[in-house]
């Protein structure tokens, strides 16, 4: 009776933080698409690769988010599988900020810092908002893990956009925005191999 208590109770924490993990991971999807569209939209207005880049940056979490969701209460073969798509995605997403980089770097023009300022500092309060969100649940699992380290990087991001911004407004030269667009870039395809490294053993080893 006793033993049947026990596995009872740790299967009902296990689904209790299951249902927790998903309202928490719809919240920051929600925070992260909104914030794409916003900062996106800004990044075009200001001219600002970094900005640009940041907002890949917030897609490319949204796109994360939803697939941990989609993983969430799967088996370990699916889930492995979802974080190797996102390790993908991620690398992608950085070889786009490199195309966009380069475009920049031929218009030569600098991008408006106080645009910059104003959308990167809302990015960077949203960011570390979704960080406290997700930080308990980092050791769950490879999802978790890769849910953090995507967060974490957007703080990265954020922090740097809004040194670009500083940065412009003093010299009125394009290249710190320049400069933060490919560290960004940079932070991408780092993750990607991370996530990816870690993903692909555990792919292997699960049956089908």
């Amino acid at each position: 009776m006793a033993d049947c208590c026990a596995s009872k109770g740790s299967e009902l924490e296990r689904l209790a933080r299951q249902a927790e993990q998903r309202r928490v991971l719809v919240l920051v999807l929600a925070l992260n698409a909104a914030m794409f569209l916003v900062e996106f939209t800004a990044g075009l207005i200001a001219g600002s690769a970094a900005l640009m880049a940041d907002s890949a940056d917030m897609f490319g979490d949204a796109s994360v988010y939803a697939l941990s969701l989609y993983a969430l209460d799967r088996s370990d073969r699916w889930k492995a599988g979802a974080a190797m798509a996102k390790g993908l995605f991620i690398l992608g997403l950085g070889l786009a900020v490199l195309i966009e980089i380069g475009v920049r770097l031929q218009t030569g023009v600098p991008p408006r810092s106080t645009l910059m300022l104003l959308f990167g500092g809302l990015a960077l309060v949203v960011n570390l908002f979704c960080l406290r969100l997700i930080w308990r649940f980092r050791s769950l699992d490879m999802n978790m893990s890769s849910a953090v380290e995507c967060s974490r990087n957007d703080v990265i991001a954020n922090s740097g956009v809004l040194l670009a911004a500083g940065a412009v407004a003093v010299t009125g030269s394009f290249w710190p925005d320049i400069i933060v667009a490919s560290v960004i870039a940079v932070l991408f395809l780092r993750s990607a191999t991370r996530v990816i490294a870690e993903a692909w053993p555990a792919l292997r080893r699960v049956p089908g």
